[in-house]
């Protein structure tokens, strides 16, 4: 299944804008001074960078459908 739809959930939790997502996938998220989805990103193209990026985020808030 390809991913489709990439956001930011603070239901729960902040963004701290650690810059995790940044580092591992910039061609996705963007960090100025609070995580950004580019959205004409080519998500398809970056399933693994964007799984990553969430296993990676400290406070779980990057979502993907």
């Amino acid at each position: 299944m390809a991913i489709t739809k990439v956001w930011l959930d603070e239901s729960d939790d902040e963004c701290i804008s650690c810059g995790a997502c940044e580092a591992v996938c910039p061609e996705v998220f963007t960090v100025p001074e609070k995580m950004t989805v580019n959205e004409d990103a080519d998500f398809a193209a970056y399933e693994s960078e964007i799984q990553e990026a969430v296993d990676s985020c400290p406070t779980g808030v990057i979502k993907f459908s």
